[in-house]
């Protein structure tokens, strides 16, 4: 059973910046799955922000955080990092990292717990 354990959320400043880790152990080639960060406000349905092919080579994001979000991946390190900048009180959410989908929500099989990412001054 693959595992993922988010960190690095926290309060932050607008405009401040925070990188995202996403961990996965429990499956020796859990490197081999795409990778997808999600997030979820208080009320509201969970959407994406983007994700990272199994290569790291692909990524995409979403509209609402392009220019401002960069996904990577250190296979060698099971990790996904979700970089964002330029933080605004909208991207205030919990985190979530999901595996072995692309981007689509509906087909993410392995979830993580999730991580508070707080814009405020």
């Amino acid at each position: 059973q693959l595992q993922l354990v988010e960190s690095g959320g926290g309060l932050v400043q607008p405009g401040g910046s925070l990188r995202l880790s996403c961990v996965a152990s429990g499956i020796s080639y859990s490197y081999y799955y795409p990778v997808s960060w999600f997030r979820q406000a208080p009320g509201k349905e969970r959407e994406g922000v983007g994700c990272v092919s199994r290569s790291g080579t692909s990524t995409d994001v979403a509209d609402s955080v392009k220019g401002r979000v960069t996904i990577s991946r250190d296979s060698a390190k099971n990790t996904v990092y979700l970089q964002m900048s330029s933080l605004k009180p909208e991207d205030t959410a919990v985190y979530y990292c999901a595996a072995d989908c692309y981007c689509e929500l509906e087909t993410c099989k392995f979830w993580g717990q999730g991580t508070q990412v707080t814009v405020s001054s």
